[in-house]
């Protein structure tokens, strides 16, 4: 406790506090919500695309490798993406000092953990997608 200027008596918060608070305030249903624009960064197809390619590697690979698996990323979009999922601590990013410098891309397992969810969705989508082109296909004919 601690006193105000004005001399009343004020509860401190610890930070842990402080973030324990905020995270039960979280709702991805407002706008301005960190979740809500942590969701939409999730729902970007690069991103389940990059987080598939590392987590059915296995391993770490290099930006090229990466590129080479997910046609049609542009350089620009896959370089985003890493940068933006390293940022939120789902990618890790590992330089080694070679001739060309070696830099090498791995899930963390804060991204493993996402990466259970996205893989069913990828999976998902696999397995049905007979089933919405027919249903597309129906909207189709009955809006034309």
């Amino acid at each position: 406790m601690r006193k105000s200027l004005e001399g009343h008596v004020m509860a401190t918060k610890t930070a842990a506090r402080r973030r324990a608070e905020a995270k039960m305030e979280y709702d991805v249903f407002l706008a301005q919500c960190k979740s809500r624009q942590l969701l939409d960064r999730l729902s970007d197809k690069w991103v389940t695309l990059v987080l598939c390619t590392l987590g059915d590697s296995g391993e770490s690979m290099r930006y090229s490798q990466i590129a080479r698996h997910i046609a049609g990323v542009s350089q620009k979009m896959l370089t985003q993406t890493l940068r933006s999922l390293e940022r939120d601590g789902l990618v890790t990013r590992t330089v080694t000092p070679t001739v060309p410098v070696t830099v090498d891309y791995a899930v963390t397992d804060l991204g493993r953990s996402l990466l259970v969810v996205v893989a069913q969705m990828k999976q998902w989508a696999e397995t049905h997608m007979d089933d919405v082109q027919v249903h597309r296909d129906d909207y189709d004919r009955r809006t034309a």
